[in-house]
């Protein structure tokens, strides 16, 4: 049992805490939103009004957060964490954030004589429920040590990628894929079905070949049915690309089907997909 912290209890947050409090650790807990901590303090989690009083009482504080200035307003804005933080404590980024201010945030604490781990995940709110999300983490070996055990609560592959910022490069290139995967895929069905063959048997016969992907499986059928259930945020997918994109322009990198693809995510919510980061219209 441990002394954990947990802060933005929001679609992946709530659950992944959620599994920290199943596996008994005490938790300490904060959200802009107080409605979000009652499930987890109806359990005996401790709700506290800002960062700081979350730094104060935990060893280990997890962050999962929606982009990286709430990183930045969280550990240093007024009643932030580092404002709680002493030596020795670990703070481990669990969101999908920029490399090079990770980094930088992690030069700061490190002042403190507090250490910081990015832990980006991969995974969608059924699979940090049942445990099952993909972790990559930047971090110093003693350090990933330590938040090991409460990763392997929440995940079910960890993978330490190198130091700090580097979880962070390494979701990045995970998010190129993805999108321009989920993209590829939405492109082959419809062009299948408008040139009239099933899209569900061109789907299957695609499975079975190179094209395969995990995309294509467990999303391919939903795009062909129309079955546009909320799965992700596309502005979470856009912010992830736009930081990508910056750390390649920084690189001196071209990186142009990922620049072509955020341009295509730019329009999400002008067609009534805001919610779902799938295809952008049915495919049949």
């Amino acid at each position: 049992m441990a002394n954990l912290g947990f802060i933005g209890m929001g679609g992946m947050g709530g659950p992944m805490a959620g599994r920290l409090a199943s596996a008994g650790h005490l938790l300490s807990l904060f959200d802009l939103d107080p409605g979000k901590l009652k499930p987890l303090s109806a359990e005996g989690a401790m709700a506290c009004p800002h960062a700081k009083g979350v730094a104060e009482t935990a060893q280990i504080l997890f962050l999962m957060l929606p982009d990286t200035p709430d990183v930045e307003a969280v550990l240093f804005g007024k009643n932030g964490a580092a404002e709680g933080l002493s030596p020795g404590k670990i703070v481990v980024d669990m969101g999908s954030n920029s490399g090079a201010a990770t980094r930088a945030f992690a030069v700061r604490l490190a002042k403190q004589g507090v250490s910081m781990a990015d832990a980006p995940v991969s995974g969608s709110p059924a699979h940090a429920t049942r445990g099952e999300l993909a972790i990559i983490v930047g971090a110093e070996p003693a350090v990933l040590e330590r938040i090991k055990p409460y990763l392997e609560v929440m995940g079910k592959s960890i993978v330490h990628v190198g130091g700090n910022g580097e979880g962070q490069i390494a979701k990045a290139a995970n998010q190129i894929i993805v999108a321009l995967t989920r993209e590829a895929v939405a492109e082959a069905l419809r062009f299948a079905a408008e040139a009239g063959t099933d899209p569900r048997r061109v789907r299957e016969a695609m499975l079975g070949g190179l094209a395969g992907s995990r995309i294509l499986e467990e999303q391919g059928e939903s795009m062909i049915e129309a079955g546009f259930s909320p799965v992700f945020r596309t502005h979470h997918l856009r912010k992830d690309l736009d930081n990508l994109l910056n750390e390649a322009e920084g690189l001196g990198l071209d990186l142009p089907c990922s620049s072509l693809v955020r341009r295509l995510y730019g329009g999400g919510s002008s067609d009534g997909q805001e919610e779902v980061a799938t295809a952008r219209r049915p495919v049949a």
